[in-house]
C-alpha cells in the first residue's frame, strides 16, 4: 500500500524520532562523498568480454560491455568528487582447487555449460582474471578478493569501509542479479544505505536486470542513474 503525503511525513517523523541517529533522506545526503563509497563490482573479462565465460556459457554481454564504456567516467566522477572507490574481483578456479566446493562444482555441471569444471572461471592472473577494459583500479583504490557471490563474505570490505567512516554503498559492475545483488542485500543487512547504480550494473537479460532493480528499491536500498548520482556528487 502507497502512502499519501500526509502519512509519508508521518512516518518520517516516526523514524526521526526512532533512530538513534539522523536517517539520510535524500539521495544527495546519502550519495555525499565524506561518507559514501563507490563499490565497483566484477568487471572483468569473464564477466564482460565477448571472450570471457559468460559469453563462452552463450549469454549476451553486450549490456556488460556498454556498462563498462559508461563506468570509466562515472569512476572519475567519484574520484573527482573525493568518493572512495573500492573495486571488488572474484577469484575462483585455481591449480589446486582452493575455492570451489562441491555445491559450487554441482550448481555448475548442472547450469554452467562447463564453466568452473571443464573451464576455468577467473583465475588468479589469467585474462578472464583481468579487470575489463579501462576499468580499472587506481593507485591507492582499495582492492578486495572474494570467492562467492557476497564482496562481504569472508572479506575485509567492511573493515575498509568502516574505517573509512562510510555510511553509503553506492554500488555498480556485473550480473546485477548475481553479485551485485547479493552485495548489496549484505550491505543493507550491515546497516549500510545502499544506492544501486541502474545504469551502472548490467545482467545477461533485461528482465533479470529490472527485476533486480525492483528488489533492491522496494526491500534494500535506492535506485538511482549514474547522472542523478554524478550531479550529486558535483554539487
Amino acid at each position: 500500500m502507497e502512502l499519501n503525503r500526509g502519512d509519508d511525513q508521518g512516518a518520517r517523523h516516526a523514524a526521526e524520532q526512532l533512530s538513534r541517529v539522523p536517517p539520510l533522506w535524500s539521495l544527495a545526503e546519502k550519495v555525499a562523498p565524506a561518507h559514501a563509497a563507490l563499490v565497483v563490482v566484477d568487471v572483468q573479462n569473464d564477466f564482460c568480454s565477448p571472450e570471457g565465460m559468460m559469453s563462452a556459457e552463450g549469454l549476451d554481454v553486450s549490456s556488460a560491455v556498454a556498462t563498462a564504456e559508461r563506468l570509466e567516467g562515472f569512476i572519475t566522477s567519484a574520484r573527482r568528487a573525493g568518493v572512495l572507490v573500492v573495486f571488488v574481483r572474484s577469484v575462483l578456479s585455481s591449480d589446486d582447487n582452493r575455492y570451489l566446493s562441491d555445491v559450487i562444482l554441482e550448481q555448475a555441471t548442472r547450469r554452467r555449460a562447463g564453466s568452473y569444471t571443464l573451464r576455468p572461471v577467473c583465475v588468479d592472473g589469467s585474462f578472464g582474471g583481468d579487470y575489463y577494459g579501462n576499468v580499472r583500479p587506481a593507485p591507492g583504490d582499495p582492492v578486495v578478493t572474494k570467492h562467492r557471490y557476497s564482496a562481504f563474505l569472508r572479506t575485509d570490505l567492511e573493515t575498509i569501509l568502516r574505517t573509512a567512516g562510510i555510511r553509503t554503498v553506492v554500488l555498480a559492475g556485473v550480473a546485477t542479479n548475481v553479485c551485485v545483488e547479493t552485495t548489496a542485500r549484505d550491505a543493507f543487512m550491515r546497516d549500510f544505505y545502499v544506492v544501486l547504480c541502474s545504469d551502472g550494473t548490467a545482467a545477461y537479460s533485461d528482465a533479470e536486470h529490472e527485476a533486480t532493480l525492483t528488489t533492491i528499491d522496494r526491500y534494500f536500498g535506492q535506485v538511482a542513474s549514474i547522472t542523478e548520482i554524478a550531479t550529486a556528487w558535483n554539487r
